[in-house]
């Protein structure tokens, strides 16, 4: 099996040497980690903490041989793999944070129903072990000098989670640049990081702007009180968060409060250009886990899809019925179980493929970039073949 280029190596010196060349590169540059092929790896769970009464922060140990597999850049995230009452699950969550050697952080918050982050919030110890894919994503700076840069993020209850890592290394990496935190929650009990923020705010008091904007409970100044809608949006930022001042902006939340943030900033004449935004999912009781590719039956005298794929350099293929409108994961799971994916919801891009020859249609995309879709990139979880041979390659 060919190996596929994961990006640049961990790199070498002391530990203090390691860090600084991981902060240097955590907000992109020429060493930053790109687009890697991810692969799910073992890893030990060193500590769970308790950051509110549904929320925990989980870190993993990483093994030295390891590092340059879990080099990444602020405001990606990694993928966990567990098999829970019989049934492999997979969920990704955002690293918290900053790039540094030997242990990654992400924080679970129990949703309603959700059996991978009860389980983990409820069953996971340190001393256990779970597969975990290598870093991934692309909410992450695209400032190439960050000296006076001023930042700005909207997040929302567990949307806070790449924020972190993103404010404490946009502030660590320049004396000159700012970080503007718009974080809410409905009550005080119910945010995350509290003491984390409150020490980061600590350590950068004139650069680092934080409000907590809480919907249930009431604060002192009213623009902080009450549910984000947008006339409150405008407001805020009238008053707290000039639009002119910002180099980059990070949308973190739920759909209907990231799609409300982007419409606004455009409508005030931001460029789409600038806004980097992350959707989170809620796990809903009921939704459909991809596991090994749903069973479908192909008969002798009903029309076909032909699938042909690359991965690790190995060509597989897999004939789909045209009535079945199965994804292409979903067929070519059938036959590679493997095939990288994580949300299967065209949030996390885990099963980005590029499409050589066919067409497609693709239900949701929420991951991917115009650039990539311009060079035909696209989600295999979402995207339906509409012609009879469809080729992708995972390997580029």
């Amino acid at each position: 099996m060919d190996h596929v280029d994961a990006g640049p190596a961990a790199p070498e010196g002391t530990a203090e040497q390691v860090a600084e060349a991981l902060l240097s590169s955590a907000v992109g540059g020429a060493t930053a980690p790109g687009r890697r092929r991810t692969r799910f790896h073992p890893l030990r769970v060193a500590e769970v903490r308790a950051l509110t009464d549904d929320a925990v922060e989980v870190t993993f140990a990483i093994p030295e041989a390891l590092h340059g597999e879990f080099d990444y850049l602020a405001g990606q995230h990694v993928a966990l793999r567990a098999t829970i009452d019989g049934h492999e699950m997979r969920r990704s969550y955002s690293l918290c944070r900053p790039p540094a050697p030997g242990s990654i952080s992400v924080a679970i918050k129990r949703d309603r129903g959700g059996r991978f982050s009860t389980w983990a919030q409820t069953q996971l110890r340190p001393g256990d072990e779970i597969d975990v894919m290598s870093p991934q994503g692309t909410f992450t700076s695209t400032i190439a000098a960050l000296d006076g840069a001023h930042v700005a993020g909207i997040a929302a209850g567990s949307g806070i989670t790449p924020m972190m890592a993103l404010a404490a290394t946009v502030l660590a990496r320049s004396e000159t640049s700012r970080f503007t935190l718009v974080y809410t929650n409905r009550s005080t009990s119910d945010v995350m990081f509290a003491d984390d923020l409150a020490d980061l705010k600590d350590r950068y008091p004139t650069r680092l702007a934080l409000h907590h904007v809480l919907s249930r409970e009431q604060r002192t100044a009213p623009l902080l009180s009450g549910r984000i809608d947008e006339p409150r949006l405008r407001r805020i930022l009238d008053a707290l968060v000039l639009p002119e001042t910002v180099d980059e902006w990070f949308l973190c939340g739920p759909f209907a409060l990231v799609q409300l943030c982007r419409d606004t900033l455009a409508d005030v004449g931001v460029d789409a250009a600038h806004v980097r935004y992350e959707l989170f999912t809620t796990g809903e009781p009921g939704r459909e886990e991809p596991g090994r590719g749903r069973p479908v039956e192909v008969r002798d005298d009903e029309p076909v899809r032909r699938i042909d794929f690359s991965l690790d350099g190995q060509s597989s293929s897999v004939e789909s019925p045209v009535a079945a409108h199965e994804s292409i994961l979903n067929a070519a799971l059938r036959v590679r179980p493997d095939v990288p994916f994580a949300c299967a919801g065209g949030v996390c891009g885990t099963c980005r493929a590029r499409l050589v020859e066919g067409s497609v249609t693709m239900t949701e995309n929420y991951a991917l970039e115009p650039d990539e879709l311009e060079r035909g990139f696209v989600l295999t979880c979402q995207s339906h073949p509409t012609t009879d041979r469809v080729v992708v390659d995972y390997d580029v």
